[in-house]
């Protein structure tokens, strides 16, 4: 990923390369992973955390979510809506509470819906991403749904792209819309970004 020339990919090189490393992984390997990044959630947990549910290659498991609410966190989960615009959200009460979301391979809670301005309640989001750069920039699939959500998060929330070690990079393609992430969380642990620094307080830098 850190390969002399990779800074003048394409968003969509950008994406194949890592879908095509994340689906090589066994699963013995992805397993493996999953605990880890939970084991690596809990330090940073807070009161109210903006999480989502892994699926496919995407690192990490359930156990995220029941690590986190263990930690004595109130989970908020995404709800897709029916057109494109910001996420709606609703309380993760427990694995077997989830149901079929609107998109394939995708769960969400049963439960009340919260509004799109719930994450606003959150001092922690955990967003997923196929990369981050040492920016904060973040790549996404490309729906745009976390671009239109995080603008309603509070400048002093902790933003964390969820990714593997090796998918933090140099720099990534960006465009000015992007919300910039305060750091990267991974199975070894949580890497803060340079200039996206929280502190105790968990707040962003104003000037992201």
């Amino acid at each position: 990923m850190r390969a002399p020339g990779n800074e003048h990919l394409s968003k969509a090189e950008w994406r194949t390369r890592v879908l095509r490393a994340r689906a090589s992984l066994s699963r013995s390997e992805h397993a493996e992973e999953a605990a880890a990044l939970a084991a690596s959630a809990v330090p940073v947990a807070t009161p109210t955390v903006c999480a989502y549910l892994p699926f496919g290659t995407e690192p990490g498991t359930v156990s995220l979510l029941d690590a986190l609410v263990k930690a004595g966190s109130r989970v908020l989960l995404p709800v897709v809506p029916d057109v494109p615009g910001p996420l709606d959200w609703a309380v993760y009460t427990g694995a077997g509470e989830l149901v079929p979301g609107r998109l394939r391979g995708v769960r969400e809670p049963a439960g009340p819906r919260l509004g799109v301005e719930a994450v606003t309640t959150a001092e922690l989001t955990l967003v997923p991403a196929l990369g981050v750069d040492r920016r904060g920039t973040r790549l996404g699939r490309g729906a745009g749904y976390y671009d239109r959500s995080l603008v309603f998060a509070d400048p002093r929330s902790l933003l964390l792209a969820v990714v593997r070690a090796s998918e933090l990079v140099e720099q990534l393609p960006g465009q000015p819309h992007d919300v910039p992430m305060n750091g990267a969380l991974t199975p070894a642990g949580v890497i803060r970004l340079p200039r996206c620094e929280a502190p105790d307080s968990v707040a962003r830098d104003p000037d992201l």
